[in-house]
């Protein structure tokens, strides 16, 4: 696995990675982690996708993973514009591992807030995408976003934006446990696998609070990919994959995910599969059938050739 330390545009350093198989590529994919996280707790999958020859990049926004330790506030994207530069992130780092490490497709994958991110890119750099997977990804949640816009703005007048926001935080994560009987831990929404929620809870790098900004960014850029008229700019011939757990809250246990798809089909998107992994929850990549959700995302690239 070769680190890479890329300055983008604006000065501000993104870590990454890059993995290379020991034959000859069949192509690239980039991955984009989600909020209060980081790509390191990919490393399994992306072993898996490099046996299976795979160019395998991925990097940690800003405000997290090893990124927010090189420079910038855990928990933040940016004083302003924070969800559309880290969208541009996105574009540089992808530019730079293709120009590097050119290969015959190229599919973007982004869980959670990074299938938020990678929603926006596609809608930006469709035409640059062959193959574009969500995981764990949601449905615009209308009224209750508006309302978390205003009330970040007025909390930052308040207090100021770029200290960590625990009322904005409840308020978006203090529901997801309601779902899961009898809970252990603030974090079982997550998965059914124990051992992957404690790894999470361990994880010094995983959990924390964002900031006011950060949640006024994020409202701000669920606001841009739910808009159908951006959701227009997607190729029509993009082919997409949502997946998740049938119990993940994300995605109003499949509903969210389902509307999302139908706003696709709306805007005349050919190719939109869904699939709803049967008790499974928030993270199917760290879920107890983790190996058949591998095998299940990578037998739908395969079949897009």
């Amino acid at each position: 696995m070769e680190k890479i330390v890329l300055e983008m545009t604006d000065g501000f350093s993104i870590q990454g990675f890059i993995v290379i198989p020991d034959v000859e590529p069949i192509g690239h994919i980039h991955l984009l982690h989600g909020m209060s996280e980081h790509i390191g707790r990919y490393e399994a999958f992306a072993q898996y996708l490099v046996l299976k020859g795979y160019i395998v990049s991925g990097h940690d926004h800003r405000g997290h993973g090893e990124t927010a330790e090189l420079n910038g506030l855990k928990g933040h994207f940016a004083d302003k514009l924070g969800f559309d530069r880290v969208v541009q992130d996105v574009y540089e780092v992808i530019s730079y591992v293709r120009a590097h490490h050119p290969s015959p497709q190229f599919v973007l994958f982004g869980h959670s807030m990074g299938s938020f991110v990678a929603r926006r890119y596609v809608q930006l750099h469709g035409e640059e995408v062959d193959l574009a997977i969500f995981s764990g990804t949601g449905g615009d949640p209308g009224a209750s976003r508006i309302a978390g816009q205003v009330a970040a703005y007025l909390l930052g007048k308040k207090n100021g934006f770029n200290q960590p926001d625990h009322f904005l935080n409840k308020l978006v994560f203090g529901g997801f446990n309601k779902s899961v009987q009898n809970p252990k831990t603030p974090f079982d929404w997550l998965s059914t696998k124990t051992e992957a929620v404690e790894k999470y809870i361990n994880d010094p790098a995983c959990g924390i609070v964002p900031t006011t900004r950060f949640f006024a960014d994020l409202f701000e850029g669920l606001g841009k990919i739910h808009s159908q008229e951006e959701i227009n700019k997607i190729p029509k011939n993009l082919p997409i994959l949502l997946f998740s757990g049938s119990e993940d809250p994300v995605g109003d246990n499949g509903k969210g995910v389902w509307n999302v798809a139908k706003h696709y089909d709306r805007a005349g998107i050919v190719d939109v599969t869904v699939k709803l992994f049967e008790g499974g929850r928030h993270e199917m990549l760290h879920e107890k059938n983790s190996r058949y959700v591998f095998e299940t995302v990578t037998d739908w690239i395969e079949k897009k050739k």
